[in-house]
């Protein structure tokens, strides 16, 4: 008898992922071997939490797919350890297709095959199944209240990334004996003799402190940079070469003034990760994880003053009360409230000028994407870009749909075929490459406005040279000439069109977020050129990221109201 076998790891187990498919395989053979059975394929998943159903997992759903195929290489699969392949529900979700298609599932815990008409075999896998998902949500309870209760009575740094203004500093060795034996040690926050002055600084301009006067966020950000005092980016460039450091913004300052880690006192829960539906209508896709800021009434402090502190109790306590007060009397608070508004383009618009993606905004009932640059940025006025840049949703995407609808239509078939086969083939390194030198230009454009506007030469030199040598590699990876073929056949095409032509027919009367799916899918990206009033629109399909279909009758999207 042939086998498939499935195995599964995360690295929340902490193991090595060899070791883990070597005994989930030994557990497999074990089981089948006395019946004389033999594996002829493997399906594992690494680095995929066991909360992830199936039809997510990559081999998982591979296996899946597997069993749709009648000339499948395998009769039977086996699993190991139901623990690592089933949590919560999803035998019951999963198990229905490998009885359909006539697939028996072997299991150790069962002694062989689950018998689907035995109701002690469902009754066993469902109990796995809840004991994966009890197991995990203990792991995490257990977790969280050990780190709230070393936060509030040792204040232990529990590790991220140092607030700007501290650094770490060896504290002594891990108080686990084993995590000691292998080098690991404690670590402590200390004052940056650099930055910590600038956030002494930053609190006394905000609430006009030693005889000022009392300034903003953005005035504050300004003074900063024109005093050529390295923005956080700037100052730690190891650990955000990612990030441009051109200059101060107003949410760098918001950061500090809100920060409360400055009165010496360890803080942890500022932020929880909530797993929310993927699609609400379909339950078995099952939860992404959310990063959500908590309430301040359930962040914990440490009881003692356990780091240098920069300021004391009563200043932040007084900036929190400024900023509270600010936006009573701005009607901030009304405006900060979260909407649960979907946009068609989001994550899809951006700036011609910066490169930077354009925001959403509504204005009545009417949806907007603005860039709002100069706004954010000290040295960005300095720049050629104006204020506002706003483009309205309803009329990009008017348009943008008649192209899609004239482009995927069943005449154009084999015009679009020949030009899919004539056009260069160009592999993901290039691409990002051409993405990379127009990122190059763009902080090429800034650091020569920050130079001009009287920022710190060296520094200013060091960053040009950072990005010019970014620019060459990019240029180099972009023009390197490519031996890769044409990666789909004239039939692959053909199929692959008529899928986007059903996409594209799904937009018809498609809510915001269903809209926006589509557009991802058919790797649609659009820059906006104030300068010309113009939208350039690209689009890269990726035959992965469709929705498995027929080629003869498209690709069904499920819209509000139907399919």
């Amino acid at each position: 008898m042939r086998f498939a076998f499935y195995g599964r790891v995360s690295t929340e187990d902490n193991q090595d992922p060899e070791a883990s498919r070597a005994w989930q395989l030994r557990r497999a053979h074990a089981l089948i071997e006395s019946r004389g059975g033999q594996i002829v394929a493997e399906f594992f998943d690494v680095d995929k939490s066991r909360s992830i159903p199936w039809a997510r997992r990559p081999h998982a759903s591979a296996l899946i797919e597997q069993l749709k195929n009648p000339g499948r290489e395998f009769d039977a699969v086996v699993i190991g350890e139901p623990h690592r392949a089933f949590y919560g529900n999803q035998y019951s979700l999963t198990f229905p297709l490998f009885e359909h298609f006539g697939v028996p599932l072997w299991v150790p815990e069962v002694g062989g095959p689950i018998d689907p008409a035995n109701e002690a075999h469902d009754m066993i896998m469902g109990v796995f199944g809840g004991l994966s998902k009890g197991e995990r949500n203990r792991i995490k309870i257990r977790v969280r209240s050990a780190m709230a209760a070393i936060t509030a009575t040792e204040g232990r740094y529990l590790g991220g990334r140092p607030p700007y203004g501290y650094r770490l500093a060896d504290a002594g060795p891990h108080p686990n004996p084993a995590k000691a034996a292998d080098g690991k040690r404690l670590r402590k926050l200390e004052l940056d003799p650099v930055a910590a002055p600038v956030v002494r600084r930053i609190f006394c301009e905000f609430l006009g402190l030693d005889g000022g006067i009392e300034k903003g966020l953005f005035a504050i950000a300004e003074g900063l940079t024109r005093d050529n005092i390295p923005c956080p980016s700037a100052h730690d460039r190891a650990r955000n070469r990612h990030r441009e450091g051109a200059a101060w913004c107003k949410s760098a300052v918001r950061a500090i003034v809100t920060n409360p880690r400055y009165t010496g006192r360890q803080v942890w829960n500022k932020q929880r990760k909530d797993e929310v539906l993927i699609d609400v209508d379909d339950v078995a896709m099952g939860h992404t994880t959310k990063l959500r800021w908590n309430d301040q009434d359930t962040w914990i402090f440490s009881e003692q003053v356990v780091h240098p502190p920069i300021v004391d109790d009563a200043t932040f306590n007084l900036v929190r009360q400024r900023l509270t007060a600010r936006r009573n009397q701005t009607g901030g608070t009304k405006a900060r409230e979260r909407t649960k508004r979907s946009y068609a383009l989001r994550g899809l618009l951006y700036c011609g000028l910066c490169n930077r993606k354009m925001q959403a905004h509504t204005y009545r009932e009417y949806i907007y994407f603005r860039c709002r640059y100069p706004e954010q940025y000290a040295l960005a006025n300095k720049v050629h870009h104006p204020r506002n840049i706003f483009v309205r949703e309803r009329e990009v995407t008017a348009l943008l749909d008649t192209w899609l609808g004239k482009t995927f239509t069943p005449h154009r078939l084999k015009e679009l075929i020949a030009d899919t086969q004539t056009a260069p083939q160009m592999d993901d390194t290039a691409l990002r490459a051409k993405a990379k030198i127009a990122e190059c230009h763009a902080k090429l454009a800034r650091h020569r406005a920050a130079l001009e506007a009287g920022a710190d030469p060296a520094t200013i030199a060091q960053w040009i040279a950072e990005t010019n040598t970014e620019l060459k590699i990019a240029e180099s990876q972009a023009h390197t000439p490519t031996d890769r073929q044409p990666a789909l056949t004239p039939e692959q095409i053909d199929a692959l069109i008529t899928a986007c032509g059903g996409l594209v027919q799904a937009l018809q009367d498609a809510e915001p977020q269903d809209r926006q799916d589509v557009y991802r899918q058919l790797g649609i990206r659009l820059t906006y050129e104030p300068r010309k009033q113009e939208i350039r629109v690209e689009t890269r399909i990726d035959p992965d990221q469709l929705t498995p279909h027929d080629p003869c009758h498209g690709v069904t999207v499920r819209v509000r109201g139907g399919t």
